[in-house]
């Protein structure tokens, strides 16, 4: 059973009381002494082994070893892991959450969510699993801890519509995590309020950050937000209030930056188990999540265009979100200059179509090679695919419920000499309702070809027993958890600013 909050702006001297705010509503959710459903807990085991498998794969990418060195400069005695690194090196939880969540975002190959709005909900993982470790939690609070923050951030992502006002998708993050963190520490429901109110509030930011030059600090993103999260909740056990009501309030986040709009927001009852990570979707390519069903849909074409040189054009018709973030419609020429930065490419739909035309698969490193996408006449196919807004693909995607919605693409290719290929894919292979979904032995496989140069069978072997067992690991065995890349030497960043030593 769920519960609908209506909110909307109030003036100041109309202001709900805090016990009617949605920040306390998010609260009592986390508070909550709720029972915790299998499937839930062991999916939840999945996007924790997908998380670490990507980590791993993105351990030597400049912005991954610009954020594990800052987090080094923060070592701590029974602190958390850091991605990569053996067991005996510790750092202060903050910062542990930082550098492993920009491993895990670096490659954007992590799960999404679509209502309202978009998320990458495994965004919360690698921060709850660093305060897990620093508090020293076991495995079933830190299964708790994740299992809310899917809750919050997939109902927030249903009732707010932040996109279309150009915020950012994390401003639904910070507050997920700032509720996870509080079920996972048992805290009071009016210290968590204050904790998600000042998480939402430091969370919020324009979507420039996914829009022209898309920069390395999409990957840093999410462990920024997290980092924020963990110490709103440490000011909030410290007695301190935050900013409220931050979402109902006259200079709040409904009447400021979402022109005034009123939500449903909906939310499970209290003895109501948190299901809502089932309905969101794993990557099976390296990319934005629009380009999953794309991608497949080039993938299954590839043997049917014999010679890309003799096409004349090629038209994605698809849905608004494809069409305006990763396509035509964003007015980017990025999407289509082969000097753009791998951030700009993975939400690049034309780029993704036409790569996977080409190669016939897609790789998370060889499907962005310079070489391959400089070549002229690469570029000279790349540049002759558009999307376009197609209303039918409006509603397959705008009407649905999360796991009913369409997601993909339908693909004009027209021949020099006339000929004309059209197909389309509604949802790709690994979704629950695609060809090919995704099941606990996909997130093995996943976990293996990603961290094979990097981590060793053993080691591999043994994060992946007790990655799966996470709801029942003691809190010993869940401070130990994390992976070691003993196959490799771990890439040391330029020095920065928190090198610096007074002499």
């Amino acid at each position: 059973m769920s519960v609908a909050l209506h909110i909307r702006p109030y003036p100041a001297e109309a202001r709900p009381a805090p016990e009617a705010q949605l920040a306390w509503k998010i609260a009592e959710l986390a508070a909550a002494d709720r029972p915790v459903d299998q499937a839930a807990a062991d999916m939840a085991a999945c996007r924790l082994v997908d998380n670490a498998a990507i980590a791993i794969a993105a351990l030597n990418r400049a912005p991954v070893a610009a954020a594990r060195a800052q987090a080094l400069r923060f070592v701590r005695k029974g602190g958390a892991r850091v991605i990569g690194l053996g067991p005996d090196t510790r750092v202060d939880c903050t910062w542990g959450a930082y550098a492993n969540s920009t491993a895990v975002r670096e490659l954007d190959f992590h799960d999404s969510f679509f209502a309202l709005d978009s998320s990458h909900p495994a965004d919360c993982i690698m921060t709850l699993l660093a305060v897990a470790q620093q508090a020293g939690l076991d495995g079933a609070a830190f299964v708790k801890g994740i299992l809310v923050a899917y809750e919050v951030q997939t109902a927030l992502v249903q009732g707010l519509p932040l996109q279309r006002h150009r915020i950012d998708h994390v401003a639904h993050l910070g507050p997920a995590v700032a509720a996870g963190i509080g079920a996972m520490l048992g805290l009071a429901v009016p210290v968590i309020y204050e904790a998600v109110n000042l998480a939402a509030h430091l969370s919020l930011g324009t979507r420039q950050i996914r829009k022209g030059r898309i920069s390395s600090w999409k990957a840093s993103a999410p462990g920024h937000i997290g980092k924020c999260a963990i110490e709103a909740v440490d000011r909030a056990m410290r007695g301190e209030t935050a900013p409220a009501p931050i979402y109902e309030g006259d200079y709040g986040i409904l009447s400021v930056l979402l022109g005034g709009y009123e939500a449903e927001v909906v939310l499970p009852d209290a003895d109501a188990p948190c299901l809502s990570i089932l309905q969101t979707l794993p990557k099976a390519h390296s990319a934005g999540y629009h380009g999953q069903a794309i991608i497949d849909l080039a993938l299954r074409l590839h043997s049917k265009v014999a010679d890309p040189s003799g096409i004349a054009s090629i038209t994605l018709h698809t849905k608004r979100m494809t069409h305006m973030v990763m396509g035509s419609g964003s007015g980017d020429p990025d999407k289509w200059d082969p000097r753009a930065s791998r951030e700009t490419l993975d939400h690049s739909a034309p780029f993704q179509f036409a790569r996977a035309l080409v190669d016939g698969r897609w790789h998370h490193d060889r499907s962005y090679d310079q070489d391959l996408i400089a070549e002229p006449a690469f570029v000279d196919l790349w540049r002759k695919v558009v999307t376009v807004e197609d209303e039918e693909w409006n509603r397959r995607f705008d009407a649905a419920a999360p796991l009913d919605k369409h997601h993909g693409a339908r693909a004009v290719i027209t021949f020099a000499d006339g000929r004309v290929l059209d197909e389309e894919l509604a949802v790709a292979d690994s979704h629950p309702r695609g060809a090919a979904p995704w099941g606990k032995a996909d997130y093995s496989r996943k976990f293996n070809d990603l961290t094979a140069q990097f981590v060793s069978p053993g080691e591999g072997a043994q994060f992946l027993d007790a990655a799966f067992r996470a709801k029942d690991l003691s809190a010993a065995e869940l401070s130990t958890l994390g992976l070691t890349a003993d196959l490799c030497t771990v890439m040391v960043a330029p020095r920065g600013l928190l090198d610096m030593t007074a002499k």
